[in-house]
């Protein structure tokens, strides 16, 4: 009975790993396709004999990117976005889940305040009152339309609140008798215990503002201020090429709209997943963990 089940446990195991390994290829397959059009010449890439290897190797698309004002322009804008957005939501978040990680007799109005989150996760005002609230504010075609709007993400306070709660209460009553208040029990005894969350968190943050299009293009009334992925977005659906400049013309023989808009949409790409790698040693640990209430 017992070799029956290891058997069937092995069988199991192997399924999964199977499962997970194509999963795996089903994701990574696509990000080389794009690479392989973006360094293959234009006649390849359009006669469709490219696959995952690039023929007739170039980086023009790349020097025509790279070379392009408002692509660069757009990228400065992403950064500049994640600079102020991801700041300004991991310091809100840290503010919001302290206090509502604490039981009812240490913070009085915990549920109601749990209740007026919950409710924003449940329901949405809608996209013209949402429109109209940043348009009266006078945040359109600004950097902090695309910052402030999103600057609380529920689902991350409740992920952080749960991971506080999981945390030692031992350690936070030392504290206080050690004569720290909430401040100093926050930054000085949370924060650094919080890593493995608070560094999960800053990678949904960093792909969520790096990732998001559609309020850039309803928000920017100037294509100037777009974002990058709302220009690519611009790009992908337009005909690109045929704007180009007369400086530009001797790029046409060896690239075209599908090999460009593949280089722009890897180079897009390639940011994040050069900052993935450094953190994802923390997201398990830290979606598990926050995951769970305590």
């Amino acid at each position: 009975m017992n070799a029956h089940a290891g058997q069937l446990e092995k069988v199991a195991t192997v399924v999964i790993y199977v499962f997970l390994i194509g999963l795996a290829v089903s994701c990574v397959l696509p990000l080389i396709h794009v690479l392989a059009i973006s360094l293959s010449s234009a006649s390849a890439a359009d006669a469709g004999m490219v696959t995952f290897w690039p023929i007739d190797f170039t980086f023009q698309s790349y020097q025509y990117v790279i070379g392009k004002q408002q692509f660069l322009d757009s990228m400065f804008i992403s950064v500049k976005r994640i600079v102020l957005g991801v700041t300004l939501s991991m310091l809100l978040t840290l503010l919001a889940a302290y206090p509502l990680s604490k039981e009812k007799n240490s913070f009085r109005f915990r549920t109601l305040y749990v209740w007026v989150f919950v409710f924003t996760i449940l329901f949405h005002g809608g996209l013209i009152p949402w429109y109209m609230t940043i348009r009266s504010v006078g945040m359109l075609d600004s950097i902090w339309a695309l910052v402030i709007p999103g600057a609380v993400p529920v689902f991350n306070v409740v992920l952080l609140l749960n991971f506080f709660r999981n945390l030692p209460r031992e350690i936070e009553e030392a504290a206080f008798v050690d004569g720290a208040n909430h401040w100093v029990i926050l930054f000085k005894l949370f924060l650094p215990l919080s890593a493995p969350a608070l560094a999960t968190l800053t990678l949904f943050s960093i792909v969520g503002h790096w990732n998001a299009w559609f309020d850039g293009l309803i928000l920017m009334n100037n294509p100037t201020n777009y974002p990058l992925t709302s220009y690519l977005q611009t790009v992908v659906i337009g005909r690109e090429l045929s704007q180009l400049s007369p400086q530009d013309a001797i790029l046409m023989s060896s690239i075209s709209d599908k090999t460009s808009k593949s280089a722009q949409i890897f180079a897009a790409c390639l940011p994040v997943l050069l900052i993935y790698p450094f953190l994802q040693r923390y997201f398990i640990k830290g979606i598990v963990l926050g995951s769970v209430k305590g």
